[in-house]
């Protein structure tokens, strides 16, 4: 049962992902259709991002009370029905209308998936799980791209997706008894992972969550370290949503690609993603989170030296967009895998929920900001605005580890 809750999990992770670069994809060619300026794509995003950042707020209470997987089951359908609206919307001021159910279904599963698989699951498993999501990450471009190539346009690119969404949904619902049999599994023994953290039991966390009351903002900002660890989600989700969105109009606008081909191409970031995640849950098993998440930031910063490099026919944009993917893979997992040890468990879902909010905040106001130095200034600034946010990071992260190095991991 409980490798089948695993499975279930894993689908989640998968229709998480879905949606999240199609927007990047389709936009040349949805900007065109509903005369919208280039720039307006940020104005989606960051409705998108708003819902998130309440959803995941509020993940600490909702979870407390409902649980992580009717959290889960209700959050997936919220995010098809949004879909299903993108694809019959006809203006932008449409998709600015379901872009809020779409945000809100999208943070409450983030939130509260990521903290049950890091209490419950070692960290090579929140790697291959966060691989589920860049299987999906990849999978939505693809289908985008196909809608286009075949002359059905945008809309039925998202509608195909919205029908993927509501068969996970259904997927979900009939999980739910799964849910509940792990929390009542007697507690066992903790065992040791090959890195050094202690695997949780199946009892740990949900069954104990009843006599916890929620921390709140205030709480958790209290916390040694905790401002350091929500900056640095910030500055990851800047750069990851970022490059996710502005990628195919970088090539597209930037670099005179073909808007179909760019679109395609823009996948490669995702690639670099989910190949990397597949890649890290095997590392993990060899190197602490901490590692794991200097080498990703050093695969980042190789990835954008390589596209500044002036290679022939676009070359240092394909190979660079899929090394910055590589260097993304194991940095959100391992951070979040690494919350409840630094933290402790009993404060690990209010944390991770303010991080998906801090997250989502980079998310929902970076992307934007570079749509502006784009259409005033130029696009040609994409690498180096990615480089800002990755030096940043860097730094939250070496000061998190000399606050909290010596209670953490």
């Amino acid at each position: 049962m409980v490798n089948l809750l695993l499975a279930v999990i894993y689908v989640a992770f998968i229709s998480l992902g879905l949606p999240d670069a199609v927007l990047g994809a389709a936009w040349p060619t949805m900007s065109a259709d509903l005369g919208a300026p280039v720039s307006w794509a940020g104005g989606i995003s960051m409705v998108i991002s708003a819902g998130t950042i309440v959803s995941a707020l509020m993940s600490d209470r909702m979870t407390l009370r409902f649980g992580a997987g009717k959290v889960t089951a209700v959050s997936v359908a919220l995010t098809a029905f949004a879909l299903f609206g993108f694809s019959i919307a006809p203006s932008y001021w449409v998709l600015i209308l379901f872009a809020i159910p779409y945000g809100l279904g999208a943070g409450g599963v983030d939130a509260a998936l990521n903290n049950y698989v890091a209490i419950h699951y070692e960290s090579h498993h929140m790697s291959w799980l966060h691989a589920m999501w860049g299987i999906g990450a990849l999978t939505g471009p693809y289908i985008m791209g196909y809608a286009l190539s075949a002359g059905q346009g945008w809309a039925w690119g998202y509608r195909y997706i919205s029908i993927l969404q509501i068969i996970l949904t259904a997927i979900l619902i009939f999980s739910l008894p799964l849910w509940k049999k792990r929390v009542s599994q007697p507690q066992t023994m903790e065992t040791e992972s090959s890195a050094g953290v202690p695997e949780r039991s199946a009892a740990e966390g949900p069954a104990q969550e009843p006599s916890r009351k929620p921390l709140g903002v205030r709480g958790v900002l209290a916390i040694r370290g905790a401002r350091e660890i929500l900056i640095m989600f910030f500055c990851y989700c800047a750069l990851e949503q970022t490059a996710m969105l502005w990628a195919s109009s970088y090539m597209a606008l930037g670099k005179g690609i073909d808007k179909t081909t760019a679109a395609m191409w823009a996948s490669l970031f995702c690639i670099g993603i989910t190949v990397g995640r597949l890649l890290s849950g095997f590392v993990t098993m060899k190197f602490d989170d901490p590692t794991m998440i200097r080498m990703g930031q050093a695969l980042v910063l190789l990835g954008i030296v390589v596209m500044l490099l002036p290679l022939p026919q676009n070359l240092g944009t394909i190979v660079g967009l899929m090394v910055v993917g590589l260097g993304c893979a194991p940095i959100y997992p391992c951070v979040i895998h690494s919350t409840p040890t630094y933290f402790g468990e009993d404060k690990s879902q209010a944390i991770v929920g303010m991080q998906m909010a801090c997250a989502y905040v980079g998310s929902m106001c970076m992307p934007p900001v570079f749509g502006l130095i784009a259409q005033h200034v130029t696009i040609s600034l994409f690498p180096w605005y990615l480089a800002v946010f990755l030096v940043l990071m860097v730094i939250m992260h070496e000061s998190l580890r000399r606050k909290c190095g010596g209670q953490g991991i």
